[in-house]
């Protein structure tokens, strides 16, 4: 099996040892720990793991007492506590410690942001510096093997990009059916204490069938027999656990155009056909367009991500349905993603065009979109 070089790790690497703590964030199997174990080889003092999943190792930091953890910890100078989210006031353990020792290190990873960022943000404050990893981008397998085009675009488009997924397709579809169960429904269970598991099963189905389309969340409630309620709360903890991504509506004109909603994507697109159980080939498949758009969204959003680069991410609708896929809002400058598989034209782009005059606008197909991903 391939291991492809994360593009964070260097940026992580060199920001360590600056008085701040690491907080690594992104779903489960996507390489966290296979990540900051690398980091720790390559660093050669005393060093601690603590993986939070095995409670006689979350004993290790389940006091806010710093001359105890320091205890605990040893001589150590750089340590990850790995699924931090697992540490009851995991925020304010880490605040005092490191207030006392500035000189340690630490990382601290966690698969569910809605978790760990509640427990973190605020006691951090000024102290940390956040990271997040996504399954692997189209720029990090480029990097490693020149990515067969051809071959690998379809595949991927398949069966997504977590690491260790195989290029065989009965093969890949099993592992992703497990990665689904338990990333989708067991952790989620496990984790949030979810009262109503067929509405969320229910739920992540609809959502999958719905990427790239204004989200009505009335719609969902009366199709799934539920609350709208129920709905938003599920839908906020998929993002919470990065399961998808939510884009809201770009608007100057609210006479014209939509300036509320959202539309939804799967972080992961292999995920999203696993749960819909449809992996065919691309050239058999009647969504296409949606899955392009999916597929795009995403890896434009990893290559922002993995490089650092900070945008505004929308989309745009007018109220005649006319619709932009994806903006980007940059000092103050507009670009406009249009996607579409086979190269047409775009009555949207020129619309917007002619509402911000300033904006740049795209059409993104599949000759041109990894122009954008490298």
């Amino acid at each position: 099996m391939y291991m492809y070089t994360r593009i964070i790790k260097n940026t992580i690497k060199n920001n360590l040892f600056k008085g701040k703590i690491i907080i690594l964030y992104g779903p489960r199997q996507v390489g966290k720990t296979t990540l900051v174990k690398e980091l720790l080889e390559e660093y050669d003092e005393e060093k601690l793991y603590i993986a939070c999943d095995i409670p006689s190792r979350r004993s290790l930091i389940s006091t806010p007492e710093p001359s105890l953890l320091k205890q605990n910890f040893g001589n150590a100078k750089l340590i990850v506590i790995d699924e931090a989210q697992l540490i009851e006031n995991i925020g304010v353990i880490l605040k005092v410690f490191i207030d006392t020792y500035p000189d340690v290190q630490i990382i601290a990873t966690g698969s569910s942001s809605f978790d760990l960022a509640n427990k973190v943000r605020e006691p951090l404050t000024g102290r940390a510096l956040e990271y997040m990893l996504y399954p692997l981008s189209y720029e990090e397998i480029v990097r490693k093997d020149s990515f067969a085009k051809q071959d690998q675009e379809s595949f991927r488009m398949q069966f997504g990009w977590y690491p260790g997924i195989p290029q065989n397709t009965k093969e890949a579809s099993e592992q992703l059916e497990i990665l689904q169960n338990n990333t989708l429904y067991k952790d989620i269970y496990t984790i949030e204490q979810i009262k109503k598991p067929k509405v969320l099963q229910d739920l992540v189905i609809q959502l999958a069938y719905r990427i790239g389309t204004v989200i009505s969340v009335k719609s969902l409630a009366d199709e799934i027999k539920t609350t709208s309620k129920t709905i938003e709360r599920y839908i906020d903890i998929l993002e919470k656990m990065f399961v998808v991504v939510r884009l809201y509506a770009y608007s100057r004109n609210p006479a014209n155009e939509r300036k509320k909603g959202y539309k939804l994507y799967f972080v992961d697109i292999g995920m999203r056909n696993s749960i819909i159980k449809d992996h065919k080939q691309l050239e058999l498949r009647n969504d296409i367009g949606a899955l392009f758009e999916n597929y795009f969204i995403i890896e434009r959003i990893k290559y922002l991500s993995n490089n650092r680069i900070y945008v505004n991410k929308y989309f745009w609708q007018n109220y005649r349905q006319q619709e932009v896929d994806y903006i980007e809002e940059k000092d103050g400058l507009l670009t406009a993603f249009e996607c579409k598989y086979k190269e047409r034209s775009s009555l949207s782009l020129k619309l917007f065009k002619n509402e911000y005059r300033d904006s740049k606008p795209l059409i993104i197909t599949k000759e041109n979109y990894t122009e954008y991903l490298i």
